[in-house]
């Protein structure tokens, strides 16, 4: 079966493995994928990431991070589809949850939070939502 949105599928496998209560994840790895998992990194919602390499495309393994035993990531909505792309102007950059979330982007200039892509007044795809 071949894979029409790997991004939902990683929000997909992130959701799981918080219902699970695992303390990592293992995800086919792309280069996106591996983005997205640095701006979760930055912005405070996993304690880490590492590639896996093996002969195949890799694998990324995710570190969830727990506080106070829940995990820190309440919830992940892909925004953009296959099926119908959102495109946004920098001024245009919905807020999550009032602010208490933060939008993936991708960006000419790479895949950032929202917060960054106001800053750096860069408009672009919103990947998904994390809250």
């Amino acid at each position: 079966m071949t894979m029409s949105d790997p991004i939902a599928d990683m929000l997909t496998r992130l959701r799981n493995a918080i219902m699970a209560r695992h303390t990592q994840v293992d995800i086919p790895s792309s280069r996106l994928k591996v983005a997205i998992a640095k701006v979760l990194r930055e912005e405070g919602y996993i304690t880490g990431y590492e590639v896996i390499e093996d002969n195949k495309q890799g694998v990324l393994r995710i570190q969830l991070k727990y506080y106070d035993n829940a995990c820190v990531i309440d919830g992940l909505k892909r925004i953009s589809k296959p099926s119908r792309r959102v495109y946004v102007g920098y001024d245009e950059i919905p807020k999550v949850r009032s602010g208490l979330g933060i939008s993936i982007l991708s960006t000419p200039k790479g895949v950032m939070s929202d917060r960054m892509a106001r800053q750096k007044r860069v408009g672009g795809e919103i990947l998904c939502a994390v809250w």
